[in-house]
């Protein structure tokens, strides 16, 4: 008996992650549109676990700003105005030059080697194609790529907040309208980055990293 909570606290801690994870894919990959209503029902038959943690799931996804509730409590999948795209860009540029300066001062050898190989990968999804960029190999590979740089700039505070931000569905949109231009575009600043970490430069690489977010929202205003 003395086992037995300490094992069902665990198994609930894996089903509630997993149902974040899931719900979090479904919203992501767009397969659940903006604006959708979510219910608890339908979400626990889709992720193959009772309502408790999808409602756990929910109300964590719901702080961060993936789900709303309308007065009446009932949930949807978040919609956002032309004004709230403007503001988490502005966000992410502030807060991803700040990374980039912090990890400019910080990184190790064995991480901007990582940086090199994973550009080396987006910049392979860009031509793999001709005209038509591999947005399927570029999206994680990208992720790779900025999460690695906030992991080297050792702030797991600035961690947190950045990953409300970096994984809204906004990054995946703003992608799948990139060119292969774009794209390669793209790849080219994280090179001017690279040459700003090995220089440790945090003031060239607070630079290069907010004109890197900005281009995005232009590329992403631009498309809509």
């Amino acid at each position: 008996m003395a086992t037995s909570a300490p094992a069902s606290s665990r198994a609930a801690e894996r089903a509630s992650e997993r149902a974040y994870q899931e719900i979090r894919a479904l919203i992501l990959t767009g397969d659940v549109a903006p604006g959708a209503p979510l219910t608890e029902e339908a979400l626990a038959d889709i992720v193959g676990v009772s309502r408790t943690p999808v409602r756990e799931a929910l109300r964590r996804l719901e702080a961060e700003l993936y789900v709303r509730r309308s007065e009446s409590q009932r949930l949807f999948v978040a919609e956002w105005s032309r004004d709230d795209l403007a503001e988490m860009f502005v966000l992410r540029a502030m807060l991803e030059a700040h990374a980039a300066a912090r990890a400019a001062t910080r990184i190790s050898a064995e991480a901007l080697a990582e940086l090199h190989r994973i550009n080396a990968r987006i910049s392979a999804a860009a031509s793999a194609a001709g005209t038509t960029p591999d947005i399927a190999a570029f999206l994680p590979e990208n992720r790779a790529f900025h999460e690695l740089i906030i992991r080297e700039a050792a702030s797991p505070r600035l961690a947190s907040i950045l990953a409300t931000l970096v994984e809204q569905p906004l990054v995946r949109h703003t992608a799948i309208r990139y060119s292969a231009q774009e794209l390669t575009r793209s790849a080219n600043e994280h090179n001017q980055l690279l040459q700003a970490f090995a220089a440790r430069d945090a003031d060239w690489a607070r630079a290069i990293m907010t004109a890197h977010i900005r281009r995005a929202y232009h590329s992403f205003t631009a498309a809509a």
